[in-house]
């Protein structure tokens, strides 16, 4: 399985859409994904197989040097197969290159293997408000 990642890649919403209800188990939405990175991203990470995409990566800003990745998800039968860990390397790498010195991350704590393990974030201190 040949698997490839775009900085910055082209996709459709309609697809984004379905992979993010599968991915966060939720009823798919009709979000407008392309106006929204375009407005407020550095930059996003496509996975794809074949032309299929297979995974996404939101990588948002703060027009500074820090990065956060929001929005991780890997189509689920590929899940465990490294797809997130490539989108989060590319990610790091666009960071990176856009002169990033942070990249930011939060998530559940059945992902802390995925995101300290796998993709090599550090624990920091961190605080959060629901609104």
């Amino acid at each position: 399985m040949t698997i490839t990642y775009e900085w910055r890649g082209d996709f459709e919403n309609t697809t984004v859409n379905s992979l993010h209800a599968e991915g966060f188990d939720h009823p798919v939405l009709d979000i407008d994904w392309l106006a929204q990175v375009h407005r407020h991203s550095l930059g996003w990470v496509c996975a794809r197989r074949g032309g299929e995409l297979v995974g996404f990566v939101n990588v948002a800003w703060d027009g500074g040097v820090h990065a956060f990745v929001l929005d991780t998800v890997v189509r689920g039968e590929l899940r465990r197969s490294g797809i997130g860990a490539g989108l989060v390397a590319a990610a790091v790498r666009g960071a990176r290159a856009a002169r990033c010195e942070w990249l930011h991350v939060d998530f559940d704590e059945d992902l802390r293997a995925f995101y300290f393990d796998a993709c090599g974030f550090e624990p920091t201190n961190a605080g959060l408000i629901a609104l």
